[in-house]
């Protein structure tokens, strides 16, 4: 197995499941299940047991290697600087392993089994994928457009998705980007696939979309999610996939306007509201301010932060793809829950989001905990949309 020569100098010191003020615990596997199999480091110990023959292939062991939500926690908190960049690749290596043994969680096998068959978990036809944009205008893409909107499966089928694809792409269209879509020609970015150890079906996604990316003529990409703009920024680049690619949030930091040049001089009262960091943004790809720098600039909004910010984000437990199969997501102990108590707790009224996964996981988590009078989420480019309304 990749990168097994790793396995054996970890020895559990457990920072790997903690924020960097260890006051609370920051790996969704670890919470919801709070067993120790479930951390990092126990993660670590079992599999390498397993490549021993001192642990079976069972389903509980199935669900400890699939439920790791790949959110970077542990990288970014292990104090061994000589393998720690290694670990998640560790994990992923381990799934793969099953994979190829035939041996995955049911649910796991029947997402990987939709998105081979129907080119996306939601099984949907390939020419609904740009249905979400039939009613605003958005051009198919052209070679003479500067940037490819890409917006993947979840903002091409779920519905919240499909809302945050639509705001997105108004948004653009309001400030005048030169961009365009590619509706039904579009695949599927493949980064949950990956991360479930599915190599093979996300070295065929990966290829196929650099394919049509060249066909098209497409030099400049922006993405919705977080999730496609980590694979085609970090791993289609190994097949000659070389694109400019930046999430949406990146490219709203340049072009919105300055603040105080909104339409208004100000707003009648005042929003606190908090940026919940998507993981495959902030840990994955060390971005953390282009979202901050927007809210910063909407009239009537007051940011503030959440204990565990940045590098020390908790993750909302969809990571990894555990959005499609649910080992982490669901239960009164979810790291969801979890992060929308502590947003409420700094008495924001907004919690704001920048990934389709987020929104969804978050939003669900505040109807959960009963919080829908205290926070409501709101994703980022709708909410800049409606302060340039006002």
């Amino acid at each position: 197995m990749e990168h097994e020569e790793i396995l054996h100098r970890c020895f559990r010191c457990g920072f790997c499941k903690l924020p960097s003020d260890y006051g609370s615990l920051n790996c969704p596997a670890y919470l919801k299940y709070r067993f120790e199999s479930f951390s990092p480091g126990g993660r670590m110990w079992l599999t390498r047991a397993w490549l021993n023959g001192e642990v079976q292939t069972d389903a509980r062991l199935q669900e400890v290697f699939f439920s790791c939500a790949t959110c970077g926690n542990c990288v970014e908190h292990c104090i061994f600087d000589k393998f720690r960049e290694s670990i998640l690749e560790a994990f992923i290596a381990a799934k793969a392993e099953m994979v190829n043994r035939g041996t995955v969680p049911p649910p796991v096998r029947d997402y990987l089994t939709r998105l081979l068959a129907h080119g996306n978990p939601y099984k949907m036809p390939q020419k609904k994928r740009g249905q979400w944009a039939w009613e605003l205008g958005v051009p198919c893409y052209t070679a003479d457009a500067e940037y490819l909107f890409y917006v993947g499966d979840v903002g091409s089928f779920d519905g919240r998705g499909m809302e945050m694809a639509r705001s997105v792409a108004r948004l653009l269209l309001k400030l005048g980007v030169s961009f365009g879509i590619l509706g039904e020609n579009e695949g599927s970015d493949g980064n949950d696939a990956r991360a479930l150890g599915e190599l093979e079906l996300f070295e065929h996604l990966a290829k196929r979309n650099i394919e049509t990316f060249r066909r098209a003529g497409v030099e400049k990409i922006v993405t919705l999610s977080p999730h496609g703009y980590n694979a085609i920024k970090n791993d289609y680049p190994r097949w000659g996939g070389n694109f400019t690619v930046r999430h949406y949030t990146h490219l709203l930091d340049e072009i919105l306007p300055a603040a105080g040049d909104f339409g208004r001089a100000g707003a009648e009262s005042v929003r606190r509201a908090v940026f919940h960091d998507p993981c495959y943004l902030g840990r994955h790809n060390k971005e953390y301010d282009a979202a901050r720098h927007i809210l910063d600039r909407l009239p009537g909004i007051e940011r503030v932060e959440m204990p565990r910010n940045r590098a020390d984000s908790l993750c909302c437990g969809g990571g990894g793809g555990n959005f499609f199969t649910d080992l982490v997501c669901s239960g009164p102990d979810t790291s969801a829950a979890a992060r929308v108590v502590e947003a409420a707790d700094t008495g924001a009224q907004l919690l704001v989001t920048a990934c389709p996964i987020c929104t969804v996981m978050l939003e669900d988590a505040v109807k959960s905990k009963n919080l829908e009078q205290r926070l409501q989420v709101r994703e980022l480019s709708d909410l800049v949309l409606e302060c340039m309304a006002g």
